[in-house]
């Protein structure tokens, strides 16, 4: 029963990740497409605005000429004489509109020929198994291991001879020196405290950049990217956390940090209480 309500967890879950997945690649696949028909309507935007703009300074000599012409019109009951320079605003301006229109209507069907042939080209590649964007379920559920992982152990697994960017070996670098570590005096470990939230910071924005990057550079899924900006909230609140942690450690070790800080007779003679 615990089996079969997982699997079918599990495969729910996967329906769903797959539809996420499909509509994402979707997107990437018509992204160049999409910009191309952006940037032809902004261009027909703005060849419409520049016809208004012609119609406005050519219209302008005739409204001058209609203030004079327009009362004689009324009178003698000739249509043509009144407003002529509104009327040739409005032609010109209705002529670029439905030339925009126009302009319009066929860079959105360009548009979605666009898509459509991406759309048949996926479907083709899939056919053709050139992507392989599934894996195949245990039959059975693979067992929780008993014992936990040290540190150690879990830094033996990454492979030899990686080259590049790796950050277990600094990571491990700071979990040695910290076993090792032996402070000269209390006030040593406050100071390392108060540095605490800027070294967390530091490794925050590590996984901020490569979030950006997976998003933006590397050939990566956007699952990839949204786990390292999960990375990087997590460690936000680390530093939050160590920022709480300052305050603190002044607040209750506030007499010991003050005997440091100021202290009575000199620190010779502060070390007379022998504490």
């Amino acid at each position: 029963m615990r089996d079969a309500a997982i699997a079918k967890h599990r495969a729910r879950r996967d329906a769903n990740t797959g539809k996420a997945l499909a509509g994402q690649r979707s997107a990437v696949r018509k992204a160049p497409a999409r910009q191309a028909a952006r940037k032809a309507l902004r261009r027909s935007a703005a060849r419409f605005q520049g016809r208004r703009i012609l119609a406005a300074l050519l219209s302008l000599p005739l409204g001058l000429l209609g203030c004079l012409t327009s009362p004689l019109g009324r009178k003698l009951g000739l249509p043509w004489l009144i407003h002529p320079g509104r009327r040739l605003y409005r032609r010109i301006t209705g002529a670029a509109r439905d030339q925009r229109a126009a302009r319009d209507a066929a860079i959105r069907e360009d548009l979605a020929d666009a898509e459509d042939a991406a759309d048949k080209q996926a479907a083709a590649n899939d056919n053709a198994e050139e992507i392989v964007d599934w894996a195949e379920r245990p039959d059975h559920l693979t067992p929780v291991p008993e014992a936990p992982v040290s540190v150690e152990d879990r830094m033996s697994e990454f492979l030899p001879g990686q080259s590049g960017f790796r950050f277990e070996e600094v990571a491990e670098e700071m979990y040695q020196a910290a076993g090792s570590y032996d402070p000269e005096g209390c006030m040593e470990i406050l100071s390392m405290v108060i540095g605490l939230p800027w070294a967390l910071m530091a490794v925050a924005n590590t996984f901020q950049k490569l979030a950006e990057r997976s998003d933006s550079e590397f050939p990566l899924e956007k699952e990839v990217a949204e786990g390292f900006t999960g990375v990087f909230q997590a460690l936000m609140k680390a530093v939050e956390e160590a920022e709480e942690l300052v305050p603190t450690f002044k607040r209750v070790h506030e007499q010991d940090i003050a005997r440091h800080e100021d202290p009575r007779n000199g620190p010779e003679a502060e070390k007379g209480w022998n504490v």
